[in-house]
C-alpha cells in the first residue's frame, strides 16, 4: 500500500458512478484519494481503460467494465486494489488479477437484501395465488376471484434452499423470522455450520422430494450448470412451488418448461437464458408461472448501499489492510 495519498481510477460510466455512490460517498472517497472519472460518458473500452490505469494504485469498477486482459493488467504497474461495485467477478476479473499480491473486493453482499426480499415476496405470491386473485377480479368479477383455490400459509411450512452464499442466508433469515422450517443443501456448508443457522442440511434430493417449496439460490459455476434437469424437477412433489432469483445457468429451461406445461407445479422465474425474454417465449403464456424481468437486485437503496460498501472497502484497506468481502483466488471456483 502506498504511503501517499492513492491514485483512485473510476472504471466505469459517470453516469453509473452517480446512481451508485451518493454525494456524500463521493466527497468521502475524494478525501481519501485521488480520483480519476472518465471522460466519455459511455462504458470504457479496454484501450480507454488501458490509458488510464498506469499509476492507479486503487481501481473501482462496475457493470460495463471491461475484462482484466493481460494487457491490462501489464498496464497497470501500480495496481494494488480493486474494488468491484457489483457481485459477479468472474467474467471481468480472471485469475491472473491475484498475482503480484493484488487485492480484491466486491458488493455482493449489497444485493443479497433485495433479492432475498424478492423471493420472499415471490414464495408468499405463489402460495395464496394473488397473481391469479388480481386477474381474476379484474376480468371477471368478485365471485370468479373468491372461487379460485384457497391459498396455504408459509409458517409451518418446509422450504428447500439451494446454495448458502450471502443471498441464500439472507433468504434463510426471512424464511426463519416467519417461522418457516427451513432445508439446506449446500455441499459446502457442515451440518454443524448448518445448525447454527437454524436449519437442516440434506442432499438436493432429499431436499426436492420432501420440500414442497424450493427457492434456488446457488451461484453460477461449472459445478452447477444445469444442475436442475428433467430427473431433479421429477423429484418434486405435485403441487411444489419452485423460485429462482439467481442465475438461468443453473436450470435445464427446456426441462422446466415441459414440467410447468403439465400443470403439476408452479415457479416463479426472475432470470432466463435468453434475456431480455422474447415476446414469443413459451413462458409468457402460463398460469401458473410468476415471471419477472430480472429485476431482483433492482431497489434505490441497493443500488446506494453498493456505493457505500465501496467506499468503506478503500477506507479499510488504507486504514489497515482490512477488506470485510475480500475475494480470494480460491474462491473462484465457488462463486459467482
Amino acid at each position: 500500500m502506498s504511503v501517499d495519498k492513492p491514485n483512485i481510477l473510476i472504471a466505469m460510466r459517470p453516469s453509473l458512478f452517480d446512481q451508485l455512490f451518493a454525494e456524500d460517498q463521493q466527497t468521502r472517497l475524494r478525501k481519501l484519494g485521488n480520483v480519476t472519472m472518465p471522460a466519455q460518458a459511455g462504458n470504457l473500452n479496454e484501450a480507454q481503460l488501458i490509458k488510464l490505469i498506469g499509476g492507479q494504485e486503487i481501481v473501482i469498477t462496475g457493470w460495463g467494465t471491461p475484462p482484466f486482459t493481460a494487457g491490462l493488467l501489464a498496464a497497470a504497474d501500480r495496481l494494488e486494489l480493486i474494488v468491484h461495485s457489483a457481485g459477479s467477478i468472474k467474467l471481468m476479473l480472471p485469475p491472473a488479477v491475484f498475482a503480484d499480491g493484488k487485492r480484491v473486493t466486491h458488493v455482493a453482499y449489497s444485493m443479497s437484501i433485495p433479492v432475498a426480499e424478492t423471493t420472499l415476496a415471490l414464495i408468499l405470491l405463489c402460495l395464496r395465488q394473488f397473481h391469479k386473485i388480481d386477474r381474476a377480479f379484474k376480468d371477471q368479477g368478485w365471485s370468479a376471484a373468491r372461487d379460485l383455490m384457497v391459498g396455504a400459509e408459509l409458517a409451518g411450512n418446509r422450504v428447500g434452499v439451494i446454495g448458502a452464499g450471502y443471498t441464500g442466508r439472507a433468504v434463510i433469515k426471512r424464511l426463519l423470522a416467519l417461522e418457516a422450517e427451513v432445508w439446506l443443501c449446500d455441499p459446502y456448508v457442515s451440518e454443524e455450520s448448518a445448525a447454527s443457522m437454524g436449519v437442516r442440511k440434506v442432499s438436493l434430493e432429499t431436499l426436492m422430494r420432501q420440500c414442497p417449496i424450493v427457492t434456488l439460490q446457488a451461484p453460477a459455476t461449472a459445478e452447477t450448470y444445469r444442475m436442475i434437469g428433467v430427473e431433479q424437477l421429477s423429484w418434486l412433489r405435485d403441487g411444489a412451488i419452485f423460485i429462482n432469483t439467481s442465475r438461468a445457468h443453473l436450470i435445464d429451461e427446456a426441462a422446466l418448461l415441459a414440467e410447468l406445461r403439465t400443470g403439476r407445479i408452479s415457479a416463479a422465474l426472475d432470470v432466463f437464458e435468453q434475456e431480455p425474454l422474447p415476446d414469443n417465449s413459451p413462458f409468457r403464456e402460463l398460469d401458473n408461472l410468476i415471471i419477472t424481468p430480472h429485476i431482483a437486485a433492482v431497489t434505490r437503496q441497493a443500488y446506494k448501499r453498493q456505493g457505500q460498501i465501496s467506499v468503506d472497502e478503500v477506507a479499510g484497506y488504507l486504514s489497515d489492510g482490512r477488506l470485510r468481502y475480500e475475494v480470494t483466488r480460491d474462491m473462484l471456483d465457488t462463486m459467482a
